[in-house]
């Protein structure tokens, strides 16, 4: 008695690599979503260039951001400055190693730079030395201005 093997025809299956992908792609997707968790207002923030970039470990972070107008908002909430600096002191008191980033408009109806002092000052004198101001880098293609400009 013999048996008769019939010989199947190799096939490619692409629905199982399309979902790999895709799911694949949506995992990295939603990951930049979560690394980079900043509460800012829609401002246009000023052009730096000498800073350093965003990058590094995930820790835990409060942002205050003045707007055209010089208000305050801490978390792309409405606050005053008492506020900001009670709220402020508070996540340093629980998060020691956490970060405090000050976005200011680059726009602004009149001149801003009183308030944007005067909120510096009273982080400074709060116990807060350390905070990072938030900006767009500059352009590859400009040249970094020299110090006497």
């Amino acid at each position: 008695m013999h048996l008769r093997r019939t010989q199947l025809d190799i096939r490619f299956e692409m629905m199982p690599l399309i979902d790999v992908v895709f799911l694949l792609l949506t995992f990295f997707i939603y990951a930049m979503v979560l690394m980079v968790r900043a509460h800012l207002l829609p401002v246009e923030l000023p052009t730096l260039h000498g800073g350093l970039s965003g990058q590094g470990p995930r820790v835990e972070a409060i942002s205050i951001t003045m707007d055209e107008s010089g208000s305050l908002f801490l978390d792309a909430q409405p606050a005053p400055l008492s506020h900001v600096i009670a709220a402020t002191q508070a996540f340093k008191a629980e998060f020691p190693d956490g970060r405090v980033y000050v976005a200011p408009s680059a726009t602004g109806q009149g001149d801003r730079l009183p308030a944007f002092l005067q909120l510096v000052n009273r982080l400074r004198s709060s116990g807060i030395d350390q905070f990072f101001i938030v900006g767009r880098p500059e352009p590859a293609d400009q040249p970094a201005p020299s110090p006497s400009q």
